[in-house]
């Protein structure tokens, strides 16, 4: 298992460079500067912001990288709203240029920086841990006294590494008044090792990005050796070192601070799926709104890399225009859950998460499957940052042809051909029982949208690993897949399907075991 492990962290990070370029952008700009209208704002400033590459003093004693954009004449003689921007994992503080320059040019001051242990700034890659939240405050404590900031209107923004920095700072510095939080986590757990399976990809990619950027510190690498050698006796000990990195764990702390959250991600992301976000964004109590688009990892942002046009950045644009500026461009009037459908492209708004799965359709199977397990069947869930970046921008998700599923590998449900079709949003429940002749085992479930050829499109997916079972007793399985929008065109089919092999995740199937499953059923989120 270990030698598989390495070898997976080994092939992820070789691919990962060029996927991790799409991993970074930064908010798009703001049009005016606190306390004036758009138009004056306008006319008052310059044409174009000015860059200052500098060091700032982190907490610890430590030096980080950074940069300031500001406004084209800012002299110190009024002051500036304030966006901090942590980097990406594995980028410097390059990355966010073309954005914070639109910022600045819009009445912003903007600070990004590299996040300790990556490239040039000092210390351990700490993974989002206290140093790193320190360094956040120390970095607006610096932007206070080197910039003409606003210490009222601060606003800290990122992709993944800087989502969850930004998250977890905003729950311990009370000065940051709004977030963005694009393509992040809140959930490190539940993310990486959702119902107890190792999403071995995912961390092979951050673990090698790591090493190849920066310097891991002690603690990292022992636990990300840990995960992808399935050291169970370690659970407890990678348990705390998610939850004290989770802003889930500091919710309270963030409700209590009251900042403005802007949740962004793509219904395929990779490292970190759309389901936690959404669990977490029902719980926030201050304002909030939750965007889903297609796509993978950090791609639903990745043209704002370069200035592009983008929704993401514009809805971060607007998001930092009314609260930190005040700006009444309407952002808080509207249903702050924004869901993009990966089939048609269109936008369909609710009030709330809970209102997206309001209306729920049972579809239940018949029939008994044994399947062996330890061979991979042929379904599976694409690659690691790159399948589901192929559904956003061609339409081409993970495929198989259902029928040739081989049967002694795979256990495989279909309804039958809808007259209509199906719009499912949000996320699919499955309920099965099953019995293993092993204690332990790993499932993965795959949910197809089958044409008339048999050729099945993935809509969806999850894995589910068991320990310490009773080898022949029965027991329930509830699987939450991954949340999506899809529709179903007339005329298709559902097809359910269950294997014990993913490339994506470790499995813990012992050799010659056996699965069983009964009567399966699916509970699908449909719009009404």
């Amino acid at each position: 298992m270990r030698r598989r492990s390495r070898q997976v962290l080994r092939s992820a990070a070789a691919g990962a460079a060029t996927a991790a370029l799409l991993a970074v952008a930064a908010p798009a700009p703001a049009h005016a500067v606190a306390g004036t209208t758009p138009a004056a704002a306008t006319a008052r400033q310059p044409a174009a912001a000015g860059v200052r590459f500098t060091d700032i003093p982190g907490s610890g004693g430590i030096t980080l990288k950074g940069n300031v954009v500001a406004p084209a004449g800012a002299d110190g003689s009024r002051r500036y709203p304030l966006v901090v921007l942590p980097a990406s994992w594995s980028m410097p503080q390059f990355e966010y240029l073309a954005q914070a320059k639109k910022l600045a040019d819009s009445g912003y001051i903007v600070v990004s920086y590299t996040a300790r242990g990556f490239w040039l700034s000092g210390g351990k890659i700490e993974t989002a841990g206290p140093p790193d939240v320190a360094d956040a405050s120390k970095v607006i404590d610096w932007a206070l006294a080197h910039t003409p900031a606003d210490p009222e209107h601060i606003g800290m923004a990122g992709v993944s590494y800087g989502a969850g920095i930004s998250l977890l700072t905003a729950g311990h510095d009370r000065r940051v008044k709004a977030v963005a939080a694009l393509s992040g986590w809140a959930d490190l757990l539940e993310s990486i090792y959702g119902e107890q399976t190792q999403h071995a990809q995912a961390a092979a990619v951050l673990g090698g990005l790591g090493a190849a950027t920066g310097r891991p510190s002690d603690e990292l690498q022992n636990i990300l050796k840990s995960f992808l050698g399935s050291d169970l006796g370690k659970i407890p000990e990678m348990t705390a070192w998610g939850a004290k990195r989770s802003p889930l764990t500091h919710l309270d702390d963030i409700n209590a601070g009251g900042a403005a959250v802007l949740l962004g991600n793509a219904w395929g992301d990779s490292i970190f799926p759309p389901n936690q976000y959404a669990k977490f964004y029902e719980r926030l109590t201050g304002p909030k709104r939750l965007e889903l688009r297609p796509g993978d990892h950090a791609t639903a942002e990745a043209t704002g890399l370069l200035g592009l046009p983008n929704d993401t950045w514009t809805s971060t644009r607007r998001w930092f225009d009314h609260y930190l500026r005040g700006a009444d461009n309407g952002i808080d009037r509207e249903p702050p859950v924004q869901l993009k459908s990966r089939s048609d492209g269109g936008y369909d708004t609710y009030r709330s998460w809970a209102d997206v799965e309001r209306t729920r359709r049972t579809v239940a199977f018949d029939g008994t499957r044994t399947i062996r397990a330890g061979i991979d069947s042929g379904a599976d869930g694409g690659v690691a940052l790159l399948s589901s970046t192929l559904d956003q921008f061609f339409k081409l998700p993970p495929m198989v042809s259902v029928p040739l599923l081989p049967r002694a590998f795979a256990a495989v449900w279909q309804t039958g051909p809808y007259a209509e079709a199906q719009h499912i949003r949000g996320n699919v429940r499955l309920h099965t029982t099953l019995t293993g002749d092993k204690e332990s085992g790993t499932v993965v479930a795959y949910l197809y949208d089958v044409g008339p050829l048999g050729v099945g499109k993935l809509v969806s997916h999850a894995p589910y690993t068991f320990h310490g079972r009773t080898p022949g007793k029965a027991f329930g399985v509830d699987l939450g897949l991954f949340s999506t929008a899809y529709d179903v065109p007339a005329g298709h089919r559902l097809a359910l399907v269950l294997d014990t092999v993913d490339p994506l995740y470790i499995a813990h199937n012992p050799a010659g075991a056996r699965l069983t499953f009964a009567s399966p059923e699916l509970s699908v989120p449909v719009k009404s």
